[in-house]
């Protein structure tokens, strides 16, 4: 009983960050497929002809593999490359999401990330015309998965990244892609990186004192 209350919580929160995700600021879709994966009706049909490897050519109904509602910005130890993350280094500066950051991943491989207020905070090594502010025109999205080594030994990570989306000066984006994951993808984790270099501003997870960072 516990695991099926625990599904339809999940799906539930999956189903309100899709609707959130996929509209722009003017409540128009985003080029969103359908019917959310898992969610009944005829699945995510970014799945047709997309299989990871492994999967087969049979047709998988998508479920939701990953469905979040906060990221972080890289800041303190992850700063630069002393403490990358799935082989995935930090900007050589600190970042903030200042307002919000959600999105989903599912097993078919479709990403969808809607970041508000991603941008460099207030902080010392910060210059001050820097603060508040995105210097990127595009960011792109990243999935790390952990999958078995080709002889089924040891465990190997795999990151697949999508293309470059738009970002305005305010650290605004929206990123939907639909991306070809490991088969098994093991503990996914989500980033946001640059544009322009594979390097991380936000990744999938939580700090409560992100949303102040950028205040004078």
């Amino acid at each position: 009983m516990r695991s099926i209350i625990a599904h339809g919580l999940a799906l539930a929160l999956a189903a309100t960050l899709a609707a959130s995700a996929a509209a722009d600021d003017n409540g128009h879709m985003m080029g969103f497929p359908g019917p959310l994966p898992g969610m009944g009706g005829q699945g995510d049909q970014g799945d047709q002809g997309n299989h990871g490897p492994g999967m087969g050519h049979e047709k998988h109904e998508p479920h939701i593999l990953l469905a979040f509602g906060t990221m972080v910005g890289v800041d303190g130890p992850f700063v630069g490359d002393a403490n990358p993350i799935r082989n995935v280094i930090g900007d050589e500066s600190p970042w903030t999401v200042s307002k919000s950051a959600k999105g989903f991943l599912t097993t078919s491989g479709h990403l969808v990330i809607d970041v508000r207020g991603l941008v460099f905070p207030n902080e010392p090594n910060v210059p001050p015309d820097k603060i508040g502010i995105n210097d990127e025109p595009q960011f792109r999205g990243l999935v790390s998965c952990l999958t078995p080594s080709a002889d089924g030994m040891s465990v190997v990570t795999t990151n697949v990244t999508t293309q470059g989306f738009d970002a305005t000066t305010t650290g605004n984006a929206k990123i939907n892609a639909q991306l070809t994951l490991p088969n098994p993808c093991v503990a996914p984790i989500v980033f946001i990186l640059a544009g322009s270099e594979d390097k991380w501003f936000a990744v999938t997870g939580f700090d409560s004192t992100e949303m102040s960072k950028v205040g004078n």
